[in-house]
């Protein structure tokens, strides 16, 4: 009977370290899944090597590299930004009608 009960404990603990082993690949599949969404997330300027970083400039959303200090528009975001203008006739509002024909 003690070799059946050998065997069966060695059963048991095979099984448990098998899960263990399950537990952690799943876990370290997430970890790794984690650090390439961040990865992805990260927007590069298209001038240099530089990221982009989010700034709020009149309550909208703009992009400015950390490298070469580019300021990166959205068409949405240049659109809001020139209807935050309109009531002051500058050069955005100016540049706004030239590109759109206004």
């Amino acid at each position: 009977m003690s070799k059946q009960w050998d065997e069966r404990e060695k059963s048991l603990e095979n099984e448990y370290f098998h899960r263990k082993e399950q537990e952690l690949i799943l876990k370290l599949r997430a970890q790794r899944a984690e650090k390439e969404n961040a990865a992805a997330s990260i927007m590069h300027c298209p001038k240099c090597d530089g990221t982009l970083v989010m700034h709020t400039f009149e309550d909208v959303q703009i992009d400015r590299c950390n490298k070469c200090t580019g300021i990166w528009l959205d068409p949405l975001e240049l659109e809001l930004l020139v209807l935050k203008r309109q009531q002051n006739d500058g050069w955005v509002l100016r540049l706004w009608k030239h590109i759109t024909g206004e």
